[in-house]
Order: structure tokens, then sequence, then C-alpha cells
């Protein structure tokens, strides 16, 4: 425990400082200072991030600065704000914490691998934040804290205050502002945990590729015989759930990077849904959820701290953050070789995409560019119905190069390695949402283990008509018709219908990268009359 560790250096005069406290101290923190705080009957904190329940994309800013200016994708993902307007946000936030009797301050890593981590700082009001990103960054030993030094990038939390919605730039009063020349990351406005975790990401997704590596929001398992696989997808698609294997060791469950060494883990620890989570179906993130554990926005039963895992009521974005020890099969450090096998995880919410697919080299570059999938309802505010989207490189929120340069590292690792890539659709079956049904989740892991085992490199396959990959016909442990989708549906025409659509949305969403992809890429993408 520090109380005499001073953040003057950026403005905060609180004398009180609290660095790197332990979580059974978080703990106590937390029941005296944070409302809503209680503990499970299984020993994790469950603590309520307010109003927001979800990240804010909307409301995330880029500083434009000549020190990046000509890096960042602008547009909407990367909106800028001038830095003038930044300094507005980040005083608001300062004079809020100086408000404040004590702060908490995290000093931890991100990134596996030492030659390319970066030490990061977190300052922050509530002890459930510290403790999460205690969770979420990778811990330093005794020693490494000691001689921790100046951080090369500082998250300012002062999520429990609102943005100044007449600041220009500004839109709503929550704001989430990026600067890289300041090397700061600056939260007004939503308490939602999952903002500074993301934050990390994006700063990651910004520096690893001046370095030639790859930046990917991907889960990342081992084999018994050292093989590694990485599963892109986005939040709901199912990353953390299926990484989640017992016969495979886990290096990370959402964010990682390729090098020309292999693999590490940018994260210390896991973040997942937690909806409807039964021990039968998802053991091991089941007994993760302990003393340590953050459980946020979840309801329980007020005399038995039983959590109640079916209860949306707060939010269907229900989360839990548990260090990545906490998984027995985890492979500590985090860090793999390079990938045997590349999946694309999709959720189609039409229901046309077939459970797996085998792609061409040219295929897997236009699936990454195109990053279709559905937004999944409570992953973001104002999301109710799942929504049709095309997210470049799995990842879009989180990119800041344009996609053409994660797709080009990808390829590049691709071929040099000769990794095996797959679509796998964990979304609708027998009809679009709200007439078919989801992909029963056995029946996906089937499909992950027959891709890890080898037996679906060699199954008998036929090619898709329109999107022009190859469907296997055969899997152990999921029946034949499943696996061609058109026989799942009552009525064939439809489906056809169905299938033109979405391709036709494919080739629209594409134009938009046209320009920087190969010919050969753009032609691996569906044909639609």
């Amino acid at each position: 425990m520090t109380t005499h560790f001073s953040l003057e250096p950026y403005g905060i005069n609180v004398k009180t400082i609290y660095r790197n406290l332990s979580p059974a101290t978080l703990y106590e923190h937390a029941l005296k200072y944070d409302k809503g705080t209680a503990i499970t009957n299984s020993g994790a904190l469950v603590s309520m991030s307010g109003e927001k329940t979800g990240r804010s994309p909307l409301d995330k800013r880029i500083i434009d600065e000549p020190s990046s200016r000509d890096e960042v994708w602008w547009g909407k993902v990367n909106i800028a704000l001038d830095e003038g307007n930044f300094q507005i946000n980040r005083s608001r936030a300062v004079d809020y914490l100086n408000t404040k009797e004590h702060l908490y301050c995290v000093d931890a890593f991100a990134g596996w691998a030492p030659k390319h981590r970066i030490k990061v700082r977190v300052i922050c009001a509530r002890p459930y934040h510290a403790l999460f990103m205690h969770n979420m960054l990778i811990r330093p030993n005794d020693e490494q804290l000691a001689r921790f030094g100046e951080p090369e990038y500082v998250i300012i939390n002062a999520g429990g205050f609102p943005a100044n919605k007449l600041t220009e730039g500004n839109t709503s009063k929550t704001s989430v502002n990026l600067n890289f020349g300041r090397r700061e990351f600056i939260i007004l406005g939503t308490e939602y945990a999952g903002e500074m975790k993301k934050g990390v990401f994006t700063i990651m997704n910004y520096l690893m590729p001046k370095r030639g590596v790859l930046s990917m929001h991907c889960s990342a398992t081992e084999g018994a015989d050292q093989d590694t696989s990485i599963l892109f997808g986005l939040s709901g698609t199912g990353k953390t759930t299926l990484s989640a294997d017992p016969r495979r060791r886990l290096i990370g469950d959402d964010e990682h990077c390729w090098t020309d060494d292999g693999i590490f883990n940018i994260e210390g620890g896991c973040y997942a849904k937690v909806i409807d989570l039964s021990e039968q179906a998802e053991p091991d993130i089941f007994r993760a959820l302990r003393f340590g554990s953050v459980l946020e926005n979840v309801v329980f039963d007020p005399s038995t701290r039983h959590v109640d895992y079916h209860d949306v009521s707060v939010t269907t974005n229900t989360r839990g953050s548990y260090p990545i020890e906490y998984i027995d099969n985890a492979k500590i450090p985090c860090i793999g070789g390079h990938p045997e096998n590349v999946i694309f995880l999709t959720c189609d919410a039409f229901g046309v995409l077939p459970p797996a697919a085998k792609l061409s080299p040219e295929q897997a570059m236009y699936h990454f560019i195109s990053g279709y999938t559905a937004k999944v309802a409570g992953t973001e505010v104002g999301v109710e119905d799942p929504e049709a989207t095309f997210s470049p490189c799995f990842g879009g929120p989180f990119l800041v190069w344009h996609p053409t340069k994660y797709a080009e590292l990808l390829a590049e690792k691709i071929r040099q390695h000769g990794a095996n890539t797959w679509l796998v659709n964990t979304g609708w079956s027998g009809g679009p949402f709200g007439v078919g049904s989801r992909m029963k989740l056995a029946y996906t892991r089937a499909i992950v283990d027959a891709i890890h085992n080898g037996t679906l490199k060699d199954a008998a396959t036929v090619q898709d008509s329109v999107f022009g990959f190859d469907v296997p016909t055969e899997c152990p442990g999921v029946p034949s018709e499943i696996l061609i989708p058109r026989n799942t549906w009552h009525d064939p025409a439809r489906y056809d219908a169905a299938r033109l659509r979405l391709a036709r949305l494919f080739q629209e969403n594409f134009e938009t990268y046209s320009d920087g992809a190969s010919e050969e890429v753009a032609e691996a993408g569906p044909r639609a009359a």
C-alpha cells in the first residue's frame, strides 16, 4: 500500500494515493466506499457501472495532433478532436479527481512479450476500477514495481463526472479521449470498466504496427503438441467461450499480437460475458469467478448472494473480469508460437453463412478486411436487437491505422507460416434471427475441435456457389444437415434470396477498401448478380 505516492505531474494534488493495492484491500475499500458493491457466494466482487453498461464508441475521440495526424485512419471510428478541446476535457477530469479524499493508482504492463510490452498507469476514483485493471493488465512483481519508473501511457478515469456537452467536439455527457502526443487516455461520463480495457487495446493497435507487429482482436490457445490457434471475432461471437477449452492451454481470450517470434497476449486477465452462464456449459469461466474477480452489473439474491446469470434487468451485457491464471489450463507466460490455424468467428444474424468454411489465402484477406458479424444486444449502448454490421479486421472500433495495414500484416504472416484459415459461424441456423435458432455451442465446439485435430482439413467439401468458399459436408459431432445452411431452411428459395442479399452487402461494404486491396483479394469475395 502506498499513500505518499504523488500524481502531481498530472495536475492531481490529492495527498492519499493508493498504489497497486492487493485485491483483498480493494475489496475492503469497495465495500466501504462503493454503493451497490457486494460479495457473492463464490467470493467475486459485484459492482455496478451506473448508467452506462456498455462501451460508448460514438463518444470516443482521437486527438488531432502532429505526431500521429498522418497515421490515423480518420472517419467514423477515429473522430478527431483538437488539442484545445482535449485540454478542456482533461482539466475537467483532473478537477473532478482533485475533489476526492483519496485515489487509486495501478501501475502494470500491457503485453507479455518483454520486447514489446508497454508500461501503463491507471488513475481512478473507484476501487472497482482499480481491481478491474489489476485483473486486466499484467501484474508486476515487487521488483518490477519498484523500478517501474515513468509509464508510457496514462489512463485518467474520471468517469463519475460528466463531460460538458457544450464543449466543441463533445456530443453527449460522455467523452473518451486518446492523445497519442501526450500519451494520455481521458474518460468522462462513463463508469463502464470496459472503456479502460479497450483504450489500452487501441493504444497497442497504434504502437504495434509501427514496429511491424500485427495487433489482433482475437483469442488464442495452444494444443498438447504446442500448436497454436487464433480466433478472431467481435464481442458476442464466442472468442472467450471457445478459448476456454480444457483440452487446450489458454494464451488469452481477446487481444493478441503476432510478431516474428510468435504470438503474445496483451492482457493479464479475461473479460467474459456472463449472460446465461452455467457451470455445465462453461465450467472454466464459471469457476474463475471467485475471490479477486469482478462481476459487473449482475443481479444476485441479497440473502444467499447467489448470482442469477439469467437476470438481465440491469443489462444484457453482464460481465466478469478475472486474472488469466484463474483458468486452470492457462499458459503462463501467455506467449505461443506461430499459429497453425486462423479462425474468423462471425455471428450471422441472417442464418446464411455455414457453420464452417475453408478459406483460400485471398478469401481470408477478403473476410478479414470485411469483418462481418452482428452487434450483440447490450455490447454497445443503444443496441437492443442484433444488427448486421461489418467491422474491418474484426475489430473496427479499436483500429487506428487504415484496415489494409493490419490486413497486409496478416497476409504476410499467413503466407510466411502457412496457416490454415477458416470462417466459423456461431450465429443463426434454419433462418434469420427471429425465425431460426442460434447455433448450438456443442456444434461450434465440435467444429473447432475438428479444425485443431486436422479432421476438418481433410473432410469432403462443396463449393458455395455465391460465396465461393469450400464448405465441409461432414464433421464429427455435427449433424450433416446443419453444415449446409440451405438444408436447414423450410423454404430453400428464401434462403437463396437471403444469401444474395447478404452477398450484396459484402460487395457494397468492400467498395470502401477496394482501392487498397489487390485484384486477387477483391475477386475472392461473393458473386451476386
